[in-house]
């Protein structure tokens, strides 16, 4: 079991991946969850940063309390004040009732502010007292109100350089820094995409109610090089109207968009991409074997398991190094290395034999390999 699995009952059941990258930000997350710190997360848009202050709010000892999310992008600046602090009826013109801000409502649980370098310079210290002094009031109100509120804080702006162009307060922004997270791009933990594609497989195709169970290796290819600018949600929206268009179980992705695309470029060389798809498909063929007691043909053989056909999983083999001895073992053993005698009748792996590949049928990538 990997160690992201390990961590999925304390809390990370909706990270995928197994990347290094990935591995930074959980340990990030672990380590300054427990306490009541000011967080601020950097990332593009779509790497996730939501679902990080989800997780630093649920893995706190504030989760039974309000989790407030305010995109600040989405409001305009003259509302921005009354959402966040609230507004006494007749404040401003339209203002019949009494309004109950954002830091009021997520009082004694979390508060996470999106695009927080949208905020404008005039309303910058009023946040900045109710970080330092946990008070406020509400717009057109006189009465002082407190908010014992944990803020997240998420922006895709370099914060520090508008500290230098006077675009933000340098006090806020030492305020907020307290403990910043960084979130790498999709195209740095390009290890993680075909995770990702198999869950949303998976997600979509019983959403939509259709049985996709099959991804040319071509597409796969062509997923891991994408450059992804949207990055995660931008993988999904593609995985989910590849899921729609799709007509039969194999995933038909539009790869002339991606390939058209200013995008399609890579920081990974060509050697790099296809040692992650062998790696990929090495591991899901050994699993599949150990599960079969290393029996390829039949209803309960690898093959089976994976979906292939048998001169398919072998020829997959071939190429891999994976070889299959006569004599099976009548227990799962350990994945065996490439020093293992012949005579056991294990499965022998050779990392570094890769044979030249030979005319056969288009290779193909199961999301139900695991």
């Amino acid at each position: 079991m990997s160690e992201i699995e390990n961590r999925t009952e304390d809390g990370f059941k909706d990270f995928i991946g197994e990347s290094k990258a990935l591995r930074r930000v959980l340990d990030d997350i672990e380590t300054v969850a427990p306490t009541s710190s000011t967080v601020l997360i950097y990332g593009e848009t779509g790497t996730g940063k939501e679902l990080i202050a989800r997780s630093l709010h649920n893995l706190s000892s504030r989760k039974a309390n309000a989790f407030v999310r305010l995109n600040c992008a989405a409001i305009p600046a003259g509302l921005l004040e009354s959402e966040l602090f609230g507004h006494e009826k007749g404040a401003f013109t339209g203002a019949v009732a009494q309004r109950v801000g954002r830091f009021e409502l997520a009082d004694r649980g979390t508060i996470f502010l999106d695009e927080i370098g949208e905020i404008p310079l005039e309303l910058q210290p009023k946040l900045l007292r109710v970080l330092q002094e946990r008070e406020f009031e509400r717009l057109g109100g006189m009465r002082t109100l407190r908010s014992d509120a944990r803020l997240v804080a998420a922006t895709n702006r370099d914060l520090k350089a508008m500290v230098d162009e006077q675009k933000f307060r340098s006090d806020l922004y030492y305020r907020l820094d307290v403990f910043p997270i960084r979130v790498p791009p999709l195209r740095e933990r390009a290890e993680d995409i075909p995770l990702l594609v198999r869950r949303f497989v998976q997600q979509f195709s019983e959403r939509n109610n259709r049985m996709i169970d099959t991804i040319l290796s071509e597409t796969m290819e062509a997923l891991i090089r994408y450059h992804w600018p949207g990055n995660i949600r931008e993988l999904q929206n593609v995985v989910e109207r590849s899921v729609i268009i799709s007509k039969g179980a194999t995933l038909m992705v539009a790869l002339d968009e991606l390939r058209a695309d200013e995008g399609l470029k890579t920081n990974q060389s060509c050697e790099a991409l296809q040692q992650i798809l062998n790696e990929t498909e090495r591991t899901q063929i050994l699993r599949a074997l150990e599960r079969s007691n290393w029996v390829i043909a039949g209803p309960k053989g690898a093959a089976a398991r994976l979906g292939i056909k048998r001169t398919t999983l072998q020829s997959r083999m071939q190429r891999l190094g994976i070889r299959l001895l006569r004599t099976p073992v009548t227990q799962s053993p350990a994945l065996p290395s490439a020093t293992s005698n012949e005579a056991d009748g294990r499965v022998l792996e050779w990392p570094n034999r890769n044979p030249p590949h030979s005319d056969r049928e288009p290779e193909l990538w199961h999301p139900a390999y695991a």
